[in-house]
Parts: C-alpha cells; sequence; structure tokens
C-alpha cells in the first residue's frame, strides 16, 4: 500500500526538482515524452484501417506532426489511420495546443496536486503572465476557452457537412476533428479529399480561417482582448502589436497571392471571383502555421512559394498554437529599422518604449532561426535529388509548424524524414524556449565596459 505513494512522492520531488535546475529541459523532456507515446500507440495494428502495424518512421513522424500541430503527412490521414488512430491524432493535436510550458506546468499540477513557484514560473514564461498568482487559473481558463471554441466551429461546420452528404455520426466526428485542427493550427485533415471540394465554399472554410487566425494570436492575446472586448485602449502593447501585424501579413499575403495565381490553370484560373477571393483569403490565412490547402500547393508559381515560405517563417502570436519566429519579432525589428531610419533613440509603438532586451531576443531568435532552416536545407539538399525551392519550402514549413507541401513528404527517404522530425520538434519548442532562457537571463552588471560603435552597413 505503501508503494503508491512512495512512488508519487518521488516523481513530485524529480518534477520539482528539474524544474528547479532546468525549467526548460523539464518542458522539452514532457513534450518528448508525449511523442514517445503517441508513437507507440499510432505503432499498434488497431491504428492502421489496414489492420498492420505502421512503419516507426511513420508512426514517430505522424505522432511527432500531431504533437507539435504541424500537419505535414507523409501518409494519407483518412485513408491509412483507423478511427482509433485518428482519435489518437487528435488528442495529440489537443495536447501539442496547450503548449510546452503549459503542459509542463499540468504535469507538475497532477503528481504535487498544486502548482508550485517553479511550475508558475514555466507557464509564466510561455504565455507571458506577469502576476505568478495568475497561473493556476490561467491553465484552466486555456483549456476552457479553446474547446468552448473548438466546439463553436464544430457546430458551424457540422450542418454543413451533412448537406455535403455525409451521415450524422460521420459529420459531427469530422466536424469536431476539423475544428481541433483548425483552432490548433495543426493542418490535419480526416478525409481522404481533405478541403479541396470546398475550395468556394464560404461555409465551410470561413470557419476554419477564424479558428486558424484566432488560435494563431495567442492565449495571452485572446484572454487580454476578451478582458477588455470594448476597451481596446486597455489593451496590452503585445495584443496591439500581435493583431496589427497580423492583419496586416494576411492582407499582404491574400492580395499578392491573387496577383501571382491569378491566371495559374493548376490553382486560381478555374475559380469564379468569389472562389478566387476565398482562396486568396484563405492562402493569405494559412502560412502562418495553419497548413491547410484548398488548392494544390504543388502547382504554385515558384513566386508564390518564396512569399509562402516569408509568411511561414515569420508564423503567429507568441505562446499561440503557430510556429515560426513569431509576428512580435517582426514587429519589433521593423520599428526598431524605422526608429533608426528617423534617428530616434528609442523604439516605440502605441505610445509604449521597446525596451532593448527585448529587441536583442527578436534579433536572437531570428537569427538562430535563420541558422537552424540554413543547415537543414543543406542536409536535405545532400540526402534528396530535389531543387532548393521546393526543399527550402518543406524545411520552413516543418520548422514554422506550418505543414504545407509542394507534395514531396511522403516520397522522401528516411533519413530526410528524421530531419523533418527533428525540425518540427525545435520549431515548436526551439526557438520558444530560447526567448525564455534569454529573457530568464537577463541581468545587471555592475562593471561595463566602455561604449564604442563599429561600423554597419
Amino acid at each position: 500500500m505503501a508503494a503508491g505513494p512512495g512512488l508519487l512522492w518521488r516523481a513530485r520531488e524529480y518534477v520539482d526538482r528539474s524544474a528547479r535546475q532546468s525549467p526548460a529541459r523539464l518542458a522539452l523532456g514532457v513534450f518528448a515524452l508525449v511523442i514517445a507515446v503517441i508513437t507507440v500507440l499510432l505503432s499498434t495494428p488497431w491504428a492502421t484501417a489496414s489492420g498492420g502495424r505502421a512503419p516507426f518512421i511513420d508512426a514517430l513522424f505522424t505522432a511527432t506532426s500531431a504533437t507539435t500541430v504541424t500537419g505535414l503527412v507523409v501518409v494519407p490521414t483518412g485513408e491509412y489511420w483507423s478511427g482509433w488512430g485518428l482519435l489518437v491524432i487528435l488528442v495529440a493535436i489537443k495536447i501539442g495546443g496547450l503548449g510546452v510550458m503549459t503542459l509542463a506546468s499540468l504535469l507538475g499540477m497532477a503528481v504535487s496536486r498544486r502548482i508550485g513557484l517553479t511550475q508558475r514560473l514555466l507557464v509564466s514564461s510561455e504565455t507571458k503572465v506577469t502576476r505568478l498568482g495568475e497561473v493556476g487559473s490561467l491553465v484552466r481558463t486555456v483549456i476552457i476557452a479553446s474547446t468552448v471554441l473548438e466546439v463553436a466551429i464544430a457546430i458551424v461546420l457540422f450542418p454543413r457537412l451533412l448537406v455535403h452528404g455525409e451521415p450524422a455520426w460521420t459529420a459531427a466526428w469530422h466536424a469536431l476533428f476539423y475544428a481541433v485542427s483548425a483552432f490548433n493550427n495543426a493542418g490535419f485533415v480526416p478525409t481522404p479529399d481533405g478541403l479541396d471540394p470546398f475550395v468556394s465554399d464560404w461555409w465551410m472554410l470561413l470557419p476554419i480561417i477564424i479558428g486558424v487566425f484566432i488560435g494563431s494570436l495567442g492565449f495571452p492575446v485572446i484572454l487580454n482582448v476578451a478582458n477588455h472586448l470594448r476597451e481596446a485602449r486597455r489593451w496590452s502593447l503585445h495584443s496591439k502589436l500581435t493583431i496589427t501585424t497580423s492583419l496586416g501579413l494576411v492582407a499582404f499575403g491574400s492580395v499578392v497571392v491573387a496577383a501571382f495565381e491569378w491566371t495559374n490553370p493548376g490553382t486560381f484560373r478555374p475559380l469564379d471571383g468569389g472562389g478566387t477571393a476565398l482562396a486568396s483569403l484563405f492562402a493569405g490565412v494559412m502560412p502562418r502555421s495553419g497548413g491547410f490547402s484548398t488548392v494544390d500547393v504543388g502547382q504554385m508559381h515558384e513566386g508564390t512559394w518564396l512569399l509562402l515560405d516569408a509568411l511561414m517563417f515569420v508564423g503567429g502570436g507568441s505562446a499561440s498554437t503557430a510556429g515560426g519566429i513569431k509576428v512580435t519579432t517582426l514587429a519589433v525589428m521593423l520599428l526598431a529599422i524605422v526608429a533608426e531610419g528617423r534617428g530616434d533613440r528609442d523604439v516605440e509603438a502605441f505610445g509604449r518604449r521597446i525596451s532593448r532586451e527585448t529587441l536583442q531576443v527578436a534579433i536572437a531568435v531570428s537569427f538562430v532561426s535563420a541558422t537552424i532552416v540554413l543547415v537543414a536545407s543543406l542536409l536535405m539538399l545532400a540526402m534528396t535529388g530535389l531543387t532548393l525551392d521546393r526543399i527550402l519550402f518543406e524545411v520552413i514549413s516543418a520548422f514554422a509548424t506550418c505543414g504545407l507541401t509542394t507534395g514531396i513528404t511522403a516520397s522522401l527517404p528516411t533519413p530526410a524524414k528524421y530531419v523533418l522530425v527533428v525540425l518540427m520538434f525545435i520549431g515548436r519548442t526551439g526557438t520558444m524556449t530560447l526567448a525564455a532562457a534569454l529573457a530568464l537571463r537577463n541581468r545587471r552588471r555592475v562593471i561595463r565596459y566602455p561604449e564604442e560603435r563599429p561600423i554597419i552597413g
């Protein structure tokens, strides 16, 4: 009888000690553990539609893609996996969407029955909560809010799938799957044809667009806006930067994609005006990490691929279900460029001054991310005989946890698939933990060296 409490006590001590010594390592370990469990579940015979065991690389790749809410697949999701397999994938998406730090905090709660200081620090580093007393309620609020939004999207999609000819139970299941996948920016589709049959269907695609956009803003923005819905002046600087930059990127992406693909017979040309507008809006939102597509990305022009590369690399909001370097990182760097061009001493936005430390973190995250993409692209080029444009698109999509592809994922050699697995894991956890580490290590130095400016440019 004493073995149970003793084991629980040792587990609690291990978690608390790990959180004190290395919060980032604990978070990464928990995330890796989830991927391992999902891989085992997908490796069982009843996870596949055929009843056979999935190859290890396929199970690992799918588990990583689902848990990191990426959406890249090496097998057709709706055809290859059974109902049980799809349920496992859906659970992985839901867990992955909660976030690395929140997940680590939940583990601490389950073991110790409380949220200690270390777990509060873990969550606050991801969610940007400044008062540690709010973390406990925040975790519950995040879970409740995300679930409510997902159910709302599913309710809207359900009648449309019924009209499309699906049986009631199947329509309900697909509506829920699409809703969870959309809000968590996962990009997984439970049907063989995906969203291609709905390319001009506003009823079906608009809820998915809204779900992806809201999910990509991040929980700090969602909660901040919800608390001050009618008082925009009380929104935080983070919320204002995230929303304005996100809307700007969506508008820019939609217009430019439409301009590039308007006459492309493989994508937009067969569509009417309304269909083109919807497809353009859809294509402008999805590179933020949504990963869904209604047209064949592989048929798009190379210029469109390059634009999507840039949008995927930026990604969505901090502490969101989206990947990339985050829109606030881009906003801070653009504001710094404007300030330098004007000769201003401070970087300012919406009546607030942005600290130098924030700019340093933004530069570090961007440079490290670009370096990871460069190294991974070189490795992939060496492993495959594919062209740089397709490799770069695949690498950025994996690193930014987006899930869009030109169609090469399934045909990649096994070593290249392992590279993408590592990229998806780093993309979902790496830049976040790097930013948190840099922020937590910020400290005042008593002694400072004399200042001198090297020549730049």
